[in-house]
This record gives C-alpha cells, sequence and structure tokens, in this order.
C-alpha cells in the first residue's frame, strides 16, 4: 500500500456522511504544560531552620563576605541561594546562610534568608533614575566626610547626604578633615540649625572624638574622593588593609574603594568604608520624606495646605512651619535649605 493510501486509511473516509478512524483517542493523548506559577520550586521553599545568622561584610561579582554572629574572626564565603533570586544582597545586611561554613579556604555557604532592614542607606545615579540604589543596610549612623579645602567643601554635598540619612533611618554625623588649611567653624556653622554632631579630624588632631562616637555601633562612611576619608579609616582601623583582606575575602581580589565593605573597630563596631560618591540623586525622595523625619515639624505639617512644599513665603505663603517658634523655627530654615538642595538639581560634584 502506497504512502497516500495508508495516510487515506489511518484519517478514515467519507462513507454516507460519516467519517470513519483506524485510530481513537483518549486523554493520554493530550498534553498540558503547567503555567509558570504552578511550579513547586516557587510556592515551596526550604525552611533551612538550621541556618546560622551573619552579617553582610563585602559584596564581589556574585560572591558576598560575611562574618558569623557579627564576629570578625569568623569570615565566610557566599553565593546566593536559587531560590532567592535576584533579591539584592548589601553590605550590612543580616542573613541566614547554610552549608559549609568552616571558612576554608575554596568553601562556599550559601545565603538563604535577608532579614528585614533597620535603616537604609539608598541613592540614585540622579534626580531623574527611578532606580534606587541601596548603599549600605542597618546602619546606625552616617559619618559624612568633608575636606575643609583641597577640595572646597560642598554644602550640597552635605545637604543631599543628610536628606538620605534622615529618610533613611540614619544618625549624621559630620566629620570635618584637613583643619590645617582651614578653620571648621564657619561650615559647622552653616548647619547648627539641625543639631548634627561635627568632630574635626584632621591629620594633626587626635582621633579619640571619633573613636568615642563609632565604637560599638555600625557606621556607613562617605564622602568625596580626595578628602582624606581612607587616611582616616587607616586611623580608625589599625592595619586597615589586613582587615579589609580578611573580612572581604572572596578570592577576587583587595577591596579598592570601589565597593563598599565593613571593617570591625578594635573596640567594637564597624565601620563600612563606601567608593568615593560622585553622584547623590535623591529621585526616590520627597519634601514630605524630609518633614517626616522630625517630629515637631512633621506634627506642624499636618496643617498645611495640600500640595505645600513647604518652602514658605512666596511659594508656600500658608506653611504652617511658619507658625513654629524658638528651636523648632531654626529646624525649620535649615530643613528649608535641605528641600532646596532637593528640589534644585544642580550639580554639586
Amino acid at each position: 500500500m502506497g504512502r497516500d493510501a495508508e495516510r487515506d486509511e489511518d484519517r478514515g473516509h467519507r462513507a454516507g456522511g460519516t467519517t470513519l478512524s483506524r485510530r481513537q483517542y483518549d486523554e493520554s493523548d493530550v498534553r498540558i504544560r503547567p503555567g509558570k506559577g504552578s511550579r513547586p520550586r516557587t510556592k515551596n521553599r526550604p525552611e533551612h531552620a538550621d541556618a546560622a545568622e551573619a552579617m553582610v561584610v563585602s559584596k564581589d561579582r556574585g560572591r558576598w563576605g560575611v562574618v558569623l554572629d557579627g564576629d570578625p574572626d569568623r569570615p565566610v564565603v557566599t553565593m546566593r541561594a536559587r531560590e532567592l533570586g535576584r533579591t539584592p544582597i548589601v553590605v550590612g545586611d543580616t542573613v541566614s546562610v547554610v552549608g559549609d561554613l568552616s571558612g576554608k579556604p575554596d568553601t562556599l555557604a550559601r545565603i538563604v534568608r535577608v532579614a528585614d532592614r533597620t535603616t537604609v542607606l539608598r541613592r540614585t545615579a540622579d534626580d531623574t533614575d527611578p532606580f534606587e540604589r541601596i548603599v549600605v543596610a542597618n546602619a546606625e549612623q552616617l559619618l559624612i566626610v568633608v575636606a575643609l579645602a583641597d577640595p572646597p567643601p560642598r554644602t550640597g554635598f552635605v545637604e543631599r547626604a543628610l536628606v538620605a540619612a534622615y529618610v533613611g533611618g540614619l544618625e549624621p554625623i559630620l566629620c570635618l578633615t584637613k583643619s590645617d588649611l582651614a578653620t571648621p567653624d564657619e561650615f559647622a556653622a552653616t548647619f547648627a540649625g539641625l543639631d548634627i554632631p561635627v568632630v574635626v579630624a584632621g591629620r594633626d588632631d587626635p582621633i579619640e572624638p571619633v573613636t568615642e562616637i563609632l565604637t560599638g555601633r555600625l557606621t556607613a562612611l562617605i564622602g568625596h574622593s580626595g578628602v582624606g576619608k581612607s587616611t582616616m579609616v587607616n586611623r580608625l582601623v589599625p592595619e586597615a588593609d589586613r582587615a579589609t583582606g580578611v573580612v572581604s575575602g572572596v578570592g577576587k581580589g583587595r577591596h579598592t574603594s570601589t565597593q563598599s565593605v565593613a571593617l570591625p573597630l578594635p573596640d567594637g563596631g564597624w565601620v563600612v568604608d563606601t567608593p568615593g560618591i560622585r553622584s547623590f540623586g535623591l529621585a526616590h525622595i520627597s519634601p514630605e520624606n524630609v518633614v517626616d523625619a522630625f517630629t515637631d515639624l512633621a506634627a506642624a505639617a499636618e496643617d498645611c495646605p495640600r500640595g505645600c512644599t513647604h518652602l514658605g513665603p512666596p511659594a508656600d505663603p500658608e506653611c504652617a512651619l511658619d507658625r513654629l517658634e524658638g528651636e523648632s523655627a531654626g529646624r525649620v530654615e535649615a530643613v528649608r535649605r535641605l528641600l532646596v538642595a532637593l528640589m534644585s538639581n544642580e550639580s554639586w560634584s
């Protein structure tokens, strides 16, 4: 029988309006592909009840350095578990890890959970970029390092860093370097209304006032390149290069200030050395976010008309912040400078 005849017989032929077929189909012939939402691995994740707690101290190309129980003498290199997908993991995060936790060379554990963050220091590339970049998680303080000269201090940088700190839940501290080239009083007075602690950490100044503020706490350091941040870190953390190699030992080279890294302080606590800041966009922050960071201002702002930008006259002639008196009135003036910096979108680098 020829191929065409076999095909005709298999499919059947019409006789009296009835189609005859040699083969009968049943449910075994039906193939249904399950949808993506029904894949078990996305629904039933392992609990990892035996996971150990750790703090992330470094990140480098798909590898994270962590320390078990926050102990700098117990470093472990990890990767992100598959079930976390693209969950962001940054320096300062508290994570749960499983696998080989010995910390021996060429071993690799897995991060299986990321705890909720208590604070977040974040920025965008510029004021038009909707994508937020988390710089540090869970830091209690933000040490804003500014040189008094060479390069000259930029109030715009400090104002934007203050906004990021207040909105992210961090306590800001202003740290002034290169005091041998200029006096700190005039620049520090610019932010007097905000009651920000100010420390001077020039090359010839004692480092103890800075150490006292940082000991026992997790502090992020930010500043322009060239302001003396690395010099100060080396004074705060003796043998900082060696310490960096220990806590960030992910096997892919030394820390060169291109990634954040947490360094242990001699008497307890951590400092997170961040890369030199080239831009500090705040596209994710609104004026309300800034005002809400101050209890007295937030309470008064509830009486502001809708759409108030809190800048005062002539832009907002009915702004309720203008009714505040005493210390709060001084804070209004300082906060409005922050709001102007937030809205100006001017280059400060």
